[in-house]
């Protein structure tokens, strides 16, 4: 009648599957809602905006101090780092300017001269975003 070894196994297997597939589908109830103590979502700061002088100043500091301290991606051309072409200008003067103190005054008169002749020049151009002489607008 169905009851051999074989079936009662079957019929076991198939009841275990069920409990698990129930198991696994089913879904909590909705989430409490926040009490007076709790917040409901974590405060975030605020958002920053930055100037085409502070993003110029970003750039140009991390990609001059890379080719200072010899970073691994220092080789990297302009496009590569994402500078236009005024912002390499600046670079390669700043950078210049770097290696010259470096060698009368050390290493960390060097990056600091980076970071203060960088902003200086970054906010006289106004971020320096010179587009590349090289651009073409797509067709």
């Amino acid at each position: 009648m169905g009851t051999t070894p074989h079936a009662l196994a079957r019929y076991a297997g198939c009841a275990l599957l069920a409990a698990l597939a129930a198991a696994g589908c089913s879904t909590p109830g909705p989430p409490a809602p926040p009490g007076p103590a709790t917040p409901s979502t974590t405060p975030s700061p605020a958002p920053r905006t930055s100037s085409p002088a502070d993003v110029c100043t970003s750039l140009i500091t991390y990609w001059a101090r890379e080719a200072l301290t010899g970073g691994k991606w220092a080789g990297l051309d302009w496009e590569q780092k994402g500078m236009s072409n005024g912002q390499f200008e600046i670079h390669e003067q700043v950078l210049a300017e770097a290696r010259a103190e470096q060698r009368t005054r050390g290493r960390e008169a060097a990056l600091e001269l980076i970071e203060r002749r960088t902003r200086q020049r970054c906010t006289e151009e106004r971020g320096a975003l010179r587009s590349s002489e090289n651009w073409r607008p797509p067709r």
